[in-house]
């Protein structure tokens, strides 16, 4: 690398053709090379790459990582005290870049296409579909369909989501039963959505991973796009609230706790790697269950048997990466998601994290509520006013739990750095789930309730 002018292709290269991957110092000396640069986001992001697949040895490699870590806070401690007033004022002068916008999606995606190129999994093509069922003759009778698409034929077994530009369904690769797939069709071609899988994978690692949904691969045409997923086989969290919806009962509250501590966890991480899911809703988040069953230990740390159980969220084409931003950009536009649309898109003022937070609130508030959340500006004792859900939260719930927990996402939320408050949120429902043994045994009943009686279905 250091001696050619176009390192990115050298790294790029041994990557490609799985040189040293598992070689701690491919990562170790490379990020040094590219921080030496002064490209520090990109020496991070080959850091964590390297972390993710555990090239050995490890220790050294987090080692390395953690003193890079504290060099950049040093760097970024120096610099927010001379330019605190700076950033400050800039910040408050930027009306916002609406990351939605079509143009805006495609200078990012002309900026970034040579990367997503390289991505595996990436096929394209500049001529239009070609294969012998029409893809627009899907949308009125796809069962039992068979597609061809790059080389390989999907045996189409249902519809399992529609929208406006896409169409989701279950497929059996090469009509192989035991090989499910979702197939994501969209008019007109869509890359985005494989690049923010791509970058899900770069960015979190372990078992942190499965919680975001997995792509293979990506068929571009001229016409269409067509992504290839995992296909989870449970269904949805909207469905678990209708199930209680059609026999006119509301989610049980320790189920909701459940559900709710497992989002606040799924967005820490997602926002602590510089991504935004932007169309946080039920629909979007499927069922996970646990391999075997589950126990009591492990609640608290996601562990063991409680390692597998959750929700996954899925559905990217709304995703923004925070790194294609100069730091500390803010976000104008409206996701014009009825119910989901946060108080800053709803008064016309910027914002960033919120669209998630509040995301979070109305899927929190549909669980309890079975109804999408509407919000009322509610006069404090001190004065000031906060924003809370209008309906009221019913008598033997845990009041004071729930109030502080809308209170804190609706009002005042951070632009910049939410971790903290979503850790305290997250701890206050777990202190409380373990303050009586009786709590998580009926959660683990719910659980096991909630499969049999869901699953079969899908």
């Amino acid at each position: 690398m250091d001696v050619s002018a176009d390192f990115d292709s050298v790294f790029k290269r041994m990557l490609d053709s799985n040189v040293c991957t598992n070689d701690a110092s491919l990562y170790v000396y490379s990020a040094c090379f590219f921080e030496a640069k002064g490209r520090l986001r990109d020496a991070h992001t080959i850091y964590k790459l390297g972390i993710s697949k555990n090239a050995e040895p490890i220790k050294w490699l987090e080692k390395a990582y953690t003193l890079f870590l504290s060099r950049i806070s040093e760097i970024c401690n120096a610099a927010s005290s001379q330019k605190a007033d700076y950033k400050e004022s800039t910040t408050l002068e930027n009306d916002g870049i609406n990351p939605w916008d079509t143009s805006t999606l495609n200078d990012l995606l002309k900026k970034i296409n040579p990367l997503i190129a390289k991505f595996d999994g990436y096929r394209s093509s500049t001529k239009s579909y070609t294969g012998k069922v029409a893809l627009s003759t899907l949308k009125n009778a796809s069962r039992n369909k068979v597609i061809d698409i790059g080389g390989m034929k999907y045996l189409i077994k249902g519809c399992a989501g529609q929208g406006g530009f896409a169409q989701v369904y279950k497929a059996n690769v090469n009509s192989d039963p035991d090989d499910v797939v979702a197939l994501k069709i969209q008019k007109p071609a869509f890359p985005w959505e494989f690049y923010m899988y791509r970058q899900l994978d770069q960015r979190i690692s372990g078992r942190e991973r499965s919680s975001y949904g997995f792509a293979h691969k990506i068929h571009l045409y001229s016409d269409y796009s067509i992504l290839i997923c995992d296909y989870l086989a449970n269904g949805t969290l909207q469905d678990v609230i209708n199930s209680y919806l059609v026999i006119g009962k509301s989610m049980e509250e320790v189920l909701c706790i459940y559900y709710t501590t497992e989002m606040l966890h799924m967005i820490e991480t997602l926002h602590d790697v510089g991504l935004i899911h932007g169309d946080f809703k039920p629909d979007n988040l499927l069922v996970r269950y646990s391999r075997g069953n589950l126990t009591e230990e492990g609640f608290l740390d996601r562990s063991g048997s409680w390692g597998d159980q959750g929700l996954c969220l899925v559905d990217w084409g709304r995703g923004i990466d925070l790194h294609l931003f100069p730091d500390h950009t803010i976000f104008k536009g409206d996701c014009r998601t009825s119910g989901f649309r946060c108080i800053e898109m709803q008064e016309d003022k910027p914002w960033k994290f919120q669209v998630d937070a509040y995301g979070l609130c109305g899927v929190v508030h549909t669980m309890l509520h079975n109804c999408y959340m509407e919000i009322v500006k509610k006069e404090s004792s001190n004065g000031s006013s906060v924003y809370l859900p209008k309906l009221p939260f019913k008598r033997y719930w845990n009041a004071d739990l729930w109030k502080t927990f809308f209170t804190k996402m609706l009002n005042n939320y951070p632009c910049h750095d939410d971790r903290k408050l979503l850790q305290e949120l997250k701890k206050s429902f777990q202190d409380y789930m373990v303050s009586d043994p009786q709590l998580i045994k009926k959660l683990k009943e719910l659980l096991a309730k909630q499969r049999v009686s869901l699953c079969s279905a899908y």
